[in-house]
C-alpha cells in the first residue's frame, strides 16, 4: 500500500499548487469550454473536447500538434464530487497505449485561497507505460496553470 504522497511502481502521481479556489480548479475540469484552452502538454491544441459531466457519463477529446498530429482519448466518469474529487476512466484510441484503460483520481484540496490538486493515474502495464505520460501530464498541469492565471482572479471571486 502507498501512502497518499508516494505512487506505486504502475502509478503517476503529480501534486500540483494552484493560486485559485478548489471551485475554480475543478470547473476547468467539468466545462469542455475550459478543457479546449488548455488540455494538452506544450505545443499541442484541444479542439475537441466533448463531456457527459456525471456519474456513468463518457467523455472525449483530441489534442493535436504539428509533429504528433491528432491523438484522441476518452473515458466515462466513475465518481464526481464537485470542488473535492474527480475519478474517471482514460484510454487512449491510437499508439503505444490505445486500448490500455486507466484510472484518473483528482483531488482538490483547498488551503488559505489556494488549491492542491493530486492527480493519480494506474495502474500502468509498467514503469516504461507510466513514464510515457509524465511529461505529458506535467505539461498540461503547466497549461493549466497558465490558464487560471488568464482567468484572474476577478473572474473567479464572485
Amino acid at each position: 500500500m502507498t501512502s497518499p504522497n508516494q505512487a506505486a511502481d504502475n502509478e503517476l502521481l503529480i501534486v500540483r499548487s494552484f493560486d485559485a479556489p478548489a471551485s475554480v480548479v475543478f470547473a476547468l475540469w467539468s466545462d469542455p469550454v475550459h478543457l479546449r484552452r488548455w488540455m494538452g502538454p506544450k505545443g499541442f491544441t484541444c479542439p475537441e473536447a466533448t463531456i457527459d459531466f456525471r456519474v456513468g457519463g463518457a467523455f472525449r477529446m483530441m489534442i493535436q500538434s504539428l509533429e504528433q498530429g491528432e491523438n484522441w482519448f476518452g473515458g466515462v466518469y466513475r465518481e464526481i464530487e464537485p470542488d473535492k474529487r474527480l475519478v474517471f476512466t482514460f484510454a487512449w484510441e491510437e499508439g503505444p497505449s490505445a486500448g490500455v484503460e486507466t484510472l484518473v483520481t483528482l483531488t482538490f484540496e483547498e488551503r488559505g485561497g489556494r488549491t492542491i490538486q493530486t492527480f493519480r493515474q494506474a495502474a500502468f502495464r509498467d514503469a516504461a507505460a507510466r513514464d510515457r505520460h509524465v511529461h505529458g501530464w506535467n505539461g498540461t498541469f503547466d497549461k493549466e496553470e497558465t490558464y487560471l492565471q488568464q482567468l484572474g482572479k476577478e473572474e473567479y471571486s464572485a
